[in-house]
């Protein structure tokens, strides 16, 4: 197994919005799993959830929904399941707080919204007839990535990598990092059908290209793009599970 756990790129600032992000869509889910019924959370999802037809009126969507482009600010805070919200709020964690702090709170906000507009008309005009939903804060957290791939490459991510009884956590560099979660996204796009379930990976793809591009425009004047690494690249922490004794 192999999962970023943390990074190696200190800062001063408490990263606020990036807190409240994260409480926000936690917030949501645990409203998602209250719902009595699973037909009630289908339809809060078909409800607040961006279906590409309807963004782009390709096709009439018949359920009563707010206001088409006011689906993609709701659709960033709901979750499809456990796993979907751990493994989006860990990367959230991970790396939105180096990204507020080099813009400050404000513009980090906005910068994130975009991000998710950005993920989610990509997704819409790559199936422009889909009725399938979108729900998720994966497009925005991916311009975060693409931000962090401009702003710090070189800083180290603390990977925790799994097998059986030995525990290892390597130190690899963000630009590795992020350029194989990238190309990893690109290539499984590649070899779906954009307008079927599953994952969005062409909103990954557009937060992602968004994040690198608008970063340059958010960044405050004094933080340099290409930062230095703060700790040693391909480092390793060596750990072993012991089992207890009878």
């Amino acid at each position: 197994m192999f999962l970023p756990i943390s990074d190696d790129n200190p800062h001063k600032k408490f990263p606020v919005v990036n807190y409240l992000l994260i409480i926000s869509c936690i917030v949501v889910f645990v409203w998602e799993v209250s719902l009595p019924t699973h037909q009630a959370l289908e339809a809060a999802i078909y409800k607040f959830g961006v279906v590409p037809s309807d963004l782009i009126k390709t096709q009439p969507f018949v359920m009563p929904r707010p206001f088409e482009m006011l689906t993609i600010f709701t659709s960033m805070f709901m979750h499809g399941g456990w796993m979907h919200l751990l493994g989006n709020m860990l990367f959230l964690w991970i790396f939105g707080d180096n990204i507020e702090a080099s813009m400050g709170s404000f513009r980090y906000l906005i910068f994130y919204l975009l991000c998710g507009v950005a993920a989610a008309l990509t997704q819409s005009f790559s199936a422009p007839d889909s009725t399938i939903p979108m729900i998720g804060a994966s497009g925005a957290i991916s311009g975060i990535l693409g931000a962090y791939f401009v702003l710090h490459p070189l800083a180290n991510v603390r990977v925790l990598v799994w097998f059986i009884i030995f525990v290892t956590i390597w130190h690899i560099p963000a630009f590795l990092v992020l350029g194989f979660w990238f190309a990893a996204q690109f290539i499984s796009s590649r070899q779906v059908d954009p307008g079927e379930p599953g994952i969005a990976f062409m909103a990954h793809i557009g937060g992602f290209v968004a994040g690198a591009v608008l970063v340059w425009f958010f960044k405050k004047k004094s933080v340099h793009a290409f930062a230095p690494a703060e700790s040693r690249a391909f480092s390793v922490e060596k750990r072993r599970i012991h089992k207890p004794q009878m």
